[in-house]
């Protein structure tokens, strides 16, 4: 038998203990899903005039012609499986953040586009003059430590007031990215999504960086990009109930949920009344999954108040969010579940990081950072968190 003072002495430790660990965290806030919707527009008719007049071509022509090669690094990340980091001119460059990312194995199952292995960061125009808008890197990762790639510029076809077929810079944040099939996908912060067609990537004319769209001449160009991917759709957001419009901060793509779905975070710095959001989209046609009514609803949304969400997805029904911290402090991982968490796994990523996408077939997590000098992309395994 334990004496008195033993039993005092454990009491008090446990007493301790209650009182100085971190509090539990409560389950995530469940909101009707369906207040939150997606409606589609008709498909941009100005592509086809486009292709008949600029060379028409594909992700693999793009992944041929490279012309930037990546730096092998170690960003340590906490459970780190695969990194590199971009060329020292984007490494440094104040004109340019990257934000969003995807992998080939969001745009098909098996891993590939065309039989090739890719990656896609999508970056928004900081720099001076004309809003140059976004441009997205496609990375041939056939090398993963040092891969080469390209920079494409995004672009929106419109007919000018001479009734020329155009185009021009698609000024949006680009928080988040992710390729389905056929279809680029980026979020729109205050819009819902814009989709651009890989079926319609145009090579225009180099030789003047400010120069977008037709010239005098005849002649198209992309401030001095080599190519272009036309906006070919878009799903504009819209609430009911009076609920407050969801800031479509990020975006992924979670193929192990049936159907297929679309995970949307939304970014505030204080944490204050943050969603996730997820929305089904359908394989067959590659566009989001439309009820009755016209509109795609969501199917599950929750109320997490994270702070700084920069990121989120989900793996077999667990929610995974990525969480910076500024320019000088290592950013978190948050997990939870329709019934448990949020949990905060802090400093998992290195400083900086932006949006999350699961490569299904490698279980591969990945994220990039955004400040100028310290930029990496990188991939954590999951499974231990």
């Amino acid at each position: 038998m334990r004496s008195r003072s033993s039993l005092a002495v454990l009491f008090a430790v446990l007493a301790a203990f209650t009182l100085f660990a971190p509090p539990a965290q409560a389950a995530p806030t469940t909101l009707t899903a369906a207040d939150f919707r997606l409606s589609e527009s008709a498909y941009n008719p100005v592509i086809s005039r486009l292709d008949g007049l600029l060379t028409v071509t594909g992700v693999s022509a793009v992944l041929d012609s490279a012309n930037r090669t990546g730096t092998a690094c170690n960003p340590g990340a906490t459970g780190q499986v695969a990194a590199f980091c971009w060329n020292s001119g984007d490494d440094g460059t104040t004109d340019w953040y990257p934000q969003g990312i995807s992998t080939t194995a969001d745009a098909y199952g098996s891993g590939q586009y065309d039989g090739r292995t890719a990656l896609f960061a999508s970056w928004y125009y900081a720099g001076s003059g004309t809003n140059k808008g976004v441009r997205v890197s496609f990375v041939d990762y056939s090398n993963t430590s040092t891969p080469h790639y390209r920079h494409v510029l995004l672009v929106e076809p419109y007919t000018d007031s001479a009734g020329q077929p155009d185009f021009r810079p698609v000024t949006v944040h680009a928080g988040g990215i992710f390729t389905y099939g056929y279809f680029l996908y980026v979020a729109d912060t205050s819009g819902g999504f814009r989709a651009f067609d890989l079926r319609h990537i145009w090579a225009v004319k180099t030789g003047d960086s400010t120069a977008i769209g037709r010239q005098s001449d005849g002649s198209y160009q992309a401030f001095d990009y080599a190519y272009v991917l036309p906006q070919a759709l878009t799903f504009t957001d819209s609430t009911t109930n009076g609920v407050t419009q969801l800031r479509f901060s990020a975006a992924s793509l979670d193929r192990t949920s049936s159907p297929d779905s679309v995970i949307v975070p939304e970014y505030n710095a204080d944490g204050t009344g943050t969603r996730v959001v997820r929305f089904p989209i359908d394989y067959t046609d590659r566009k989001f999954l439309a009820s009755a009514d016209g509109y795609t609803h969501a199917t599950e949304a929750y109320q997490v108040n994270i702070a700084s969400m920069q990121g989120a997805t989900a793996i077999n029904g667990k929610f995974f969010v990525s969480a910076s911290a500024g320019s000088s402090t290592r950013g978190s991982l948050y997990t939870f579940t329709a019934s448990s968490g949020p949990a905060k796994h802090a400093g998992v990523f290195p400083i900086g990081n932006e949006d999350l996408s699961y490569r299904g077939p490698q279980n591969q997590l990945w994220t990039l950072t955004e400040y100028p000098g310290n930029r990496s992309v990188v991939a954590i395994d999951p499974t231990g968190f």
